[in-house]
């Protein structure tokens, strides 16, 4: 239930009792987007001055403006989702749109409390949005801010970056993982899998990936991480001491990450051969270190199993690399995987994984948290297999 539109119906319904399906969202995001986009196309393209349009910024930004980047500005809208859109409300000054800043969307506003809400526009409607839109600056190692918590909405490279003001020797201090994976200065996860691998002999072997991470390429024109409140899962996995809640107050908050996996089951599981049900991670750092990984598997926000690991760091290229390698999956897991399997549809898969949850916390040798991962899970209907979406968790969104 933990796709982009599932979690905005998720949050209105926690927020203000409405409720509201995935598809209606969807509408609603594509509605916002076709206005929005309208009004900064007429916005670009009616002549200065002209005040029959009902828009009231189109002026001043064509007095803002050069023909050049108002194509540069109608370029980019071209290119981003609906999503995008309805999400780039403000726009830093001098970024690659042109320096839109906009003082309110007033009727977007009043559109918006009359749908989700369905109270009068003079009254006052709650915030219902679910994600932080805020964008944080982006510093250099050592600053109060950690590069980690960087937010963006759009795809930003080093190219855009430096288009919108950060200095090159900024830039180049930071890591091209850093607010784009699963990683902190101190460590990053590099590669996670779970697997089946299925040997009938010598010559007849198969693996198959359950779910599978891979970041052992990063780039800098990976798109940085969206976030979300971590509020909206705490109900999904243990709270009493060391449960999610407890860990993300104790911090550091830049080490908390969400990932939604769409899980690969589409696999022909034998009984007459040898099976292998398997876990695979990698972990980096620029230190050595002592790392314990616990990783605690939850049903209805409860732990029911839990499984703690020790690795030591080899220094390979400059880096220190642990590896947890051919880790068996445990009892419960693999008769679970089989249970589900032997569902009927897809609709009842998703409905048994919506109460299944996995809490994954790597702590150093004194117990500090260096990355926790809270997995969620679907049934993926891909042809192209496993798939997973990362997010940062952050706290409170309310200013």
């Amino acid at each position: 239930m933990y796709g982009r539109n599932e979690l905005i119906a998720r949050y209105i319904k926690l927020r203000t009792g409405k409720t509201r399906t995935r598809k209606q969202v969807s509408s609603h995001i594509q509605v916002l987007a076709r206005r929005k986009s309208r009004e900064l196309h007429s916005q670009l393209k009616v002549p200065r001055g002209n005040d029959s349009e009902p828009w009231p910024y189109k002026p001043q930004l064509n007095g803002m403006l050069d023909q050049a980047t108002k194509d540069k500005v109608l370029q980019s809208i071209s290119g981003m989702s609906s999503a995008q859109i309805v999400s780039a409300g403000v726009i830093p000054t001098n970024s690659t749109l042109g320096g839109i800043r906009p003082n309110s969307y007033q009727k977007q506003a009043e559109f918006t409390s009359q749908y989700w809400s369905g109270v009068s526009t003079h009254q006052e409607v709650p915030d219902v949005k679910p994600f932080r839109n805020d964008n944080y600056n982006l510093q250099p190692p050592g600053s109060s801010v950690a590069p980690s918590l960087i937010q963006s909405n759009m795809n930003t490279n080093s190219n855009t970056l430096m288009s919108i003001g950060y200095p090159s020797h900024v830039i180049n201090q930071v890591p091209p993982w850093q607010g784009r994976q699963i990683a902190t200065r101190n460590l990053r996860l590099a590669d996670f899998s779970a697997y089946l691998e299925q040997q009938r002999d010598s010559e007849n072997y198969s693996k198959h990936m359950f779910v599978h991470i891979n970041h052992t390429n990063p780039s800098t024109n990976d798109p940085l991480l969206e976030s979300i409140d971590i509020h909206q899962i705490y109900d999904k996995f243990p709270e009493k001491k060391s449960g999610l809640r407890d860990l993300f107050e104790k911090g550091p908050k830049e080490s908390f990450f969400l990932v939604k996996f769409w899980a690969d089951l589409n696999v022909n599981i034998s009984e007459d051969v040898s099976t292998f049900y398997g876990v695979n991670a990698q972990f980096e750092s620029p230190e050595e270190l002592t790392v314990t990984c616990s990783t605690k598997v939850c049903s209805f926000g409860k732990q029911v199993v839990e499984k703690v690991e020790t690795e030591y760091g080899r220094y390979e290229g400059g880096r220190y690399v642990y590896r947890i390698h051919r880790s068996p999956m445990c009892e419960y897991m693999i008769n679970f995987i089989l249970k589900l399997k032997h569902l009927p549809d897809t609709y009842m898969m998703n409905s048994v994984l919506e109460n299944f949850t996995i809490l994954q916390v790597v702590t150093n040798a004194a117990g500090e948290t260096l990355l926790c991962m809270a997995y969620v899970f679907e049934v993926s209907t891909s042809e192209h297999g496993a798939q997973h979406h990362i997010y940062q968790l952050v706290g409170d969104t309310k200013p």
